[in-house]
């Protein structure tokens, strides 16, 4: 898949899984770890604005679109099997890995990956990691009642989660 450590967050939508990324990255950064995120996305989304140049040219038929600036870049690619989501080996592919020391990976809940589930018992949703043997810790709240032994991170606490993060790092 990749020789880069690679660690996905997992859970229902609503649960504040890319509010907890958002309050992790920063943490990781400051410690000196270059990051690359993958995310799936259940919908039809566009990262460009209908009516920008690069919209309009991609709508006409482009396949591959690339914009460019100074700051940044982007590749939209256009999927010529829209029944299935990509697949995430293939998606890792377009990293480039040589600037990256971890890749972490939201959604994706059925990848064979190490995981953090995120979880909210208020939510009524079930427990991702009585199922799924690669859930590796469980960021909850602490009304969520474990009926295992896995890792329990405050979800709210996203230097907790950081510090789990920089323990496996670590260790691998």
């Amino acid at each position: 898949m990749t020789p880069l450590p690679l660690l996905g967050f997992a859970g229902f939508s609503g649960t504040g899984k890319t509010t907890l990324l958002a309050g992790v990255l920063p943490l990781l950064v400051k410690q000196g770890v270059r990051v690359g995120m993958v995310k799936h996305a259940h919908h039809n989304f566009d990262i460009d604005q209908p009516g920008k140049d690069s919209y309009v040219l991609r709508k006409a038929g482009a396949s591959q679109m690339l914009v460019a600036s100074s700051q940044r870049w982007a590749l939209m690619v256009e999927n010529e099997d829209t029944t299935h989501d990509p697949q995430l080996d293939t998606l890792l592919g377009h990293l480039d890995q040589s600037r990256l020391d971890l890749i972490l990976v939201e959604g994706f809940k059925h990848a064979a990956i190490p995981k953090i589930e995120v979880h909210r018992a208020h939510l009524g949703h079930p427990q991702l990691n009585e199922a799924d043997r690669d859930i590796i810790a469980i960021a909850c709240d602490a009304a969520t009642l474990l009926n295992s032994t896995i890792t329990r991170l405050n979800i709210d606490r996203p230097e907790q989660v950081t510090e789990f993060i920089i323990g496996l790092l670590r260790r691998n």
